[in-house]
């Protein structure tokens, strides 16, 4: 491949922020997570009282203006420090339920913006409100939702279809999704333990993402340094159950072995994992049965911020690659907060503490309902 083809394809993320429960910077959630703090608290946005769990990570102070979503609030938020991006920047959105706090108004008799319910809203909200020309799509598929949306950007880039691609990925707790999750038994009394013994169920959370991608040549254009690099990427569908993971894996194995393939590299050059880590029974123990399978006897360092800011839904991925680009910087993994004692299957790859690691690559993964599996391979910049 000649250089300028390779500068052409090869996809840099140039900028990068987050909203969570734990801070409005991504360099706050980065400080939080390595401090070991946790986020998650007793909800006061609506009564709890008839829910199995009275606890998730939400941000302080997020409130709606009017009859619209909350979701104005949480852009607002997102964008706050950032500069124009070029005006032919492609937009790709991820969420699972967009603002459907106001279908809750609506089911109450309030006066609410029923648009805001639909998930494209969230694609017309940030084009026009930084001024794209480009309007974009959105991609909604359960919890990975972002990190498939930042494939499509990546396979956008790689192909010579877009030079800027901008992710942006967001989703709130509400009572509707709350009462949900209570209902299906998944939520933990307690804040969540990813990959512990004793691990009893989730938390939820909120937060958002925003992500700039441009080819290696655009980047150059822009005299912008990346702060990362997309190197693979992989989707695959278990087709196993409507809520539960296959036990064996084999959904997520494969869309990590897809990743492998795209990127060139081998499991053996990655150093570091950023786990879905939701802290449930059966999630947990079928991604380690996946990595056992693609890192056989090696145990690579593996964490989860869930038991930071909670299970943020459809804006998880995002949330943690952009949380990758400061682990693979440091070149350390923070410690899976929640975390006391690891289940057997665990122990050796999770820790209580933040540890140092040495290396060019990081897997991230996710996995959702109706057995989507995402994974992305991040490299230094």
């Amino acid at each position: 491949m000649k250089t300028t083809d390779f500068e052409r394809s090869m996809t840099v993320i140039t900028n990068a922020s987050t909203v969570t429960a734990m801070s409005d910077s991504l360099d706050g959630l980065w400080r939080g997570l390595l401090a070991g703090n946790t986020a998650i608290r007793p909800v006061k946005r609506f009564p709890v009282k008839n829910y199995s769990a009275g606890i998730a990570g939400c941000i302080e102070g997020l409130t709606p203006a009017g009859g619209s979503s909350m979701l104005h609030s949480l852009c607002n938020r997102l964008f706050n420090n950032w500069g124009p991006v070029p005006s032919d920047t492609f937009l790709i959105t991820a969420t699972t339920k967009a603002g459907i706090d106001n279908l809750e108004k609506v089911c109450t008799g309030k006066s609410a913006d029923i648009q805001d319910i639909l998930p494209s809203t969230i694609t017309d909200i940030v084009s026009e409100k930084l001024g794209l020309d480009s309007m974009g799509f959105n991609v909604s598929a359960a919890c990975a939702s972002s990190t498939i949306a930042v494939a499509q950007a990546a396979t956008l880039i790689s192909a010579g279809s877009a030079d800027v691609v901008l992710v942006c990925c967001l989703d709130m707790v509400s009572e509707f999704i709350f009462s949900g999750f209570s209902a299906l038994r998944a939520l933990s009394p307690l804040p969540c333990r990813p990959f512990d013994s004793d691990r009893s169920g989730l938390s939820l959370g909120e937060g958002a993402a925003a992500l700039l991608l441009m080819s290696h040549k655009r980047a150059k254009q822009e005299h912008l340094i990346p702060i990362g690099t997309i190197h693979g990427w992989g989707i695959a569908n278990d087709a196993t159950h409507i809520t539960a993971p296959a036990r064996d894996g084999c959904g997520l194995i494969q869309a990590i072995y897809q990743a492998l393939h795209v990127s060139g590299i081998t499991a053996d050059e990655i150093h570091t994992v950023c786990a879905h880590g939701t802290g449930t029974i059966y999630n947990d123990l079928m991604e380690i049965t996946a990595f056992r399978q693609i890192f056989k006897n090696r145990k690579v360092p593996l964490f989860s911020i869930k038991g930071a800011i909670g299970h943020t839904l459809g804006a998880a991925g995002g949330i943690e690659l952009a949380v990758g680009t400061k682990a693979i910087s440091c070149q350390i993994a923070p410690q899976t907060i929640g975390l006391i004692t690891p289940m057997d299957e665990a122990v050796g790859w999770v820790s209580t503490e933040p540890v140092s690691f040495s290396g060019d690559y990081l897997l991230t993964t996710n996995s959702g309902f109706g057995g989507i599996n995402a994974a992305l391979i991040l490299g230094k910049p």
